[in-house]
C-alpha cells in the first residue's frame, strides 16, 4: 500500500469515528452526517494532495485550505460551514486524546458579507412624495378630514426622508418637537440618547401646513403627540404608518414589496452620502451608537470615490480621451 493510500485510510478512520460520535452522542440526523462527511472528505482530499493526514493538519494547512476555497470562488458561508466541520472534528480528536493541540484555535472564520440595505432611488422617493400630496382617502366624506389626512401623510413622509428617523421615533414624536425655530428636531432615541437632526425646508413647510389642520381636527382635545391617534398608544402606530406607506407606493406605481419605513431611512443615508455628506455626520443623524453600524453604507462612498477619480483625476481623463 502506498503512503498516500495509507494516509487516506487513516484519515477516513478518524472521520468515521467522529461521525459515529455525532450519531451516538448527539443524535445527529442522516443528512447532517452526510454533510459533515462531504466537508471533511474535501478537506482530507486537499491534505492528501500534499501527502498529509487529516488528523495531523496544522494551522497553516487549514488556512491554506480556506484560501483554496476562496480561490475557487466559493461563498463565505460555504467556507464558514466547512471550517465549522473541521473545528468540530479537531475538537473531537483533542478530546479523545488523539491530538494534544487544536490547529483551528487561532483561526478566525471567513467574514460573511453583510447584505446591502434595501433602498430607493431619488426618483422613487420623489414619486412617493408627489403621490402623498395627491392622495385621497375614499372613506372620508368630509373634505376637511381628507385634507387633514393628506397633510399628515405629507408631513410624515417629508420628515422621515429629511431626518432618517426610525419609524418608532417618527410616529412617537412629541408635539414639542415641532416647536422652536423649526431648523432642528430633538430626538430621544435608543437608550434615551438625545440627538439633534436638521430639518429640510420641505419638511419645515410640511409641518407648518399640517399643524393648523391638526388643531382644527382635534378641537379641544389635548394630545402630547405630533401625530395623535385614538388608539391605546395615543399616537399613530408603526403598523398603521407602514400600511399607509404600502398604499402610497401603489399610488406611486412602485413595487410595494420594496417600500417600507426602513427603506426610506436607508434612502436618507444613502442619498446624503452620495451627495458628499460625512460618514460621521450621518452616523449622528441616524442615531447609531457605533460607526461600524453606519459602515453598511460604505458601498455608496466607494461609488462616489470612483466617480470623483474618474471625473477629476488627470490620468482618468487621459485614459478616456
Amino acid at each position: 500500500m502506498s503512503h498516500e493510500s495509507h494516509t487516506k485510510d487513516a484519515g477516513q478512520h478518524h472521520i468515521d469515528a467522529f461521525l459515529e460520535m455525532l450519531s451516538a452522542e448527539r443524535g445527529a440526523a442522516r443528512n447532517t452526517l452526510d454533510a459533515y462527511q462531504r466537508d471533511l472528505k474535501d478537506f482530507a482530499g486537499f491534505l492528501a494532495s500534499r501527502d498529509k493526514d487529516v488528523a495531523g493538519a496544522q494551522t497553516m494547512d487549514v488556512r491554506d485550505y480556506l484560501e483554496s476555497l476562496s480561490t475557487q470562488g466559493l461563498s463565505a458561508s460555504t467556507a464558514a460551514r466547512r471550517l465549522s466541520a473541521i473545528r468540530q472534528f479537531h475538537g473531537f480528536l483533542y478530546t479523545d486524546g488523539i491530538r494534544t493541540d487544536d490547529p483551528c484555535g487561532a483561526i478566525e472564520g471567513p467574514r460573511r458579507a453583510r447584505p446591502l440595505p434595501k433602498t430607493l432611488s431619488v426618483a422613487e422617493v420623489d414619486a412617493l412624495l408627489a403621490a402623498a400630496r395627491l392622495v385621497e382617502d375614499g372613506r372620508s366624506q368630509e373634505e376637511s378630514v381628507r385634507a387633514y389626512k393628506r397633510a399628515r401623510l405629507v408631513c410624515l413622509m417629508e420628515v422621515l426622508y429629511a431626518t432618517g428617523l426610525r419609524v418608532s421615533e417618527l410616529v412617537g414624536l412629541p408635539l414639542s418637537a415641532a416647536k422652536g425655530d423649526g431648523r432642528f428636531l430633538t430626538i430621544v432615541g435608543k437608550g434615551g440618547r438625545e440627538r439633534l437632526v436638521p430639518l429640510s425646508e420641505a419638511a419645515r413647510l410640511a409641518i407648518d401646513e399640517y399643524l393648523p389642520l391638526r388643531v382644527a381636527r382635534l378641537g379641544d382635545t389635548v394630545s402630547p403627540w405630533l401625530f395623535p391617534s385614538r388608539g391605546r398608544q395615543g399616537h399613530l402606530t408603526r403598523h398603521r404608518f407602514a400600511q399607509l406607506l404600502k398604499d402610497l407606493s401603489i399610488s406611486a406605481k412602485l413595487d410595494a414589496g420594496r417600500v417600507s419605513p426602513h427603506t426610506l431611512r436607508h434612502a436618507f443615508a444613502s442619498h446624503l452620502l452620495a451627495n458628499g455628506a460625512d460618514l460621521r455626520a450621518v452616523q449622528q443623524m441616524l442615531g447609531h451608537a457605533d460607526i461600524s453600524t453606519t459602515q453598511i453604507y460604505t458601498h455608496v462612498l466607494d461609488g462616489r470615490l470612483k466617480a470623483l477619480v474618474n471625473e477629476h483625476h488627470p490620468l482618468a481623463k487621459k485614459d478616456s480621451a
